[in-house]
């Protein structure tokens, strides 16, 4: 079959969807590979090598124009048209987002969004949302190493002694059990919360104390098992008593990274606008959840009222981070590892002799499966 990979368009996307290593391992199997010039420039991947590989390096109405396009994110308005109809679509093409996927529908695309594969130990090769909260994790840690007017390890020095920076990480998911490794090699003091039980074992195995709240009820014990590896939305009695102690342990706190979303709803306001006026002059928020959760004075914030999209401001003495796409700023190795996952993903929908096969009796084929023959077929 024909492959394209386009360049990415998006502001602050500098990831692409194959590199020279997955290309020659579609060559390999017999497929023609369109890389569009200059898609992989951004990663440090470059035209030469995807060449060396066995790719075509084309323009982008070639690459787009491939019979299987590989994306990392969703097209724009104006590369849609770009798409043949009957194309298959591969990336991670927001499903939550309904407008988009109406569009992808419209415009007669078969399109796989591979945030929607199921969490389970078959699908961990092509988990995309892991492979790349993997990388936000960790650089979310050195971002805030860096704005953080402090060193982070205890150092002892003929001048003093310099005391451990105290890290605070609110969400226990892929991206934060990673923040809370990486910040345990550059020495702070860790702790950590999340809504799930489930959790806390992980947390201490890496080196950070886990801040517990007790349920009180059989609902709230419920909510905090989630669902398919996902946070639900926790009751408000739970939510107020976390409040608390996250707002007391935030005073405490030089570093703070918040990670949590819940699939298809905003994310949760953690850290209030007076926990932040608490916060010590000169600490820091990383917020990872920043331009998807709740309004606040016409801006839409993160897990913080106060995050600014794509910003960093100070705001009461606290300086707070709100990268978008962190996985970017890593874009050589998110790349690599998103690239493996499309490559896994492929085997479930191409056989072995070449040939487009979409079986829908497989769990994560039709989970993943959005839009086909100009109708939605995942609703969000």
């Amino acid at each position: 079959m024909h492959i394209g990979v386009p360049a990415e368009t998006r502001p602050y996307e500098t990831r692409v969807a194959a590199t020279p290593e997955t290309v020659k391992k579609y060559v390999s199997q017999g497929h023609k590979v369109t890389v569009q010039s200059g898609a992989g420039t951004g990663a440090s991947y470059l035209d030469d090598a995807y060449s060396a590989a066995g790719a075509e390096i084309a323009d982008a109405p070639t690459a787009f124009g491939a019979e299987i396009v590989l994306k990392v994110q969703t097209p724009t308005d104006s590369e849609l048209p770009l798409l043949k109809r009957g194309a298959v679509l591969i990336g991670m093409l927001e499903p939550f987002n309904t407008e988009n996927s109406s569009k992808l529908a419209a415009a007669g695309i078969t399109a796989f969004s591979l945030e929607a594969a199921p969490r389970t130990t078959r699908a961990q090769s092509l988990d995309v949302l892991s492979s790349q909260a993997n990388i936000a994790g960790y650089k979310a840690v050195l971002l805030a190493a860096d704005l953080y007017p402090r060193f982070m390890p205890m150092l002892m020095t003929a001048a003093g002694t310099v005391k451990a920076a105290r890290v605070l990480i609110l969400g226990a998911g892929v991206a934060g059990l990673q923040a809370i490794a990486t910040a345990k090699r550059l020495g702070a003091v860790i702790e950590a919360s999340d809504v799930r039980p489930a959790v806390k074992e992980q947390i201490e195995s890496l080196g950070a104390k886990f801040l517990d709240v007790p349920y009180e009820t059989a609902e709230e014990r419920e909510a905090a098992e989630g669902v398919g590896g996902y946070a639900r939305p926790m009751p408000p009695s739970w939510l107020t008593r976390q409040s608390a102690l996250v707002h007391e342990r935030a005073k405490q706190a030089d570093v703070i990274i918040s990670t949590a979303l819940i699939p298809g709803r905003p994310a949760p306001t953690l850290l209030s606008v007076e926990t932040v006026q608490a916060m010590k002059p000169g600490s820091v928020l990383i917020d990872l959840a920043a331009g998807r959760g709740a309004e606040y004075e016409g801006n839409r914030g993160g897990n913080c009222p106060l995050t600014e999209a794509d910003k960093v401001v100070v705001k009461h003495g606290v300086t707070i981070a709100g990268y978008t796409n962190l996985a970017s700023m890593v874009a050589s190795d998110a790349s690599a590892l998103y690239a493996r996952n499309l490559l896994d993903f492929m085997k479930l929908i191409v056989t072995k002799e070449g040939a487009l096969n979409i079986d829908l009796a497989d769990d994560i084929v039709a989970a993943t499966l959005l839009a086909r023959d100009g109708e939605v077929t995942r609703k969000a």
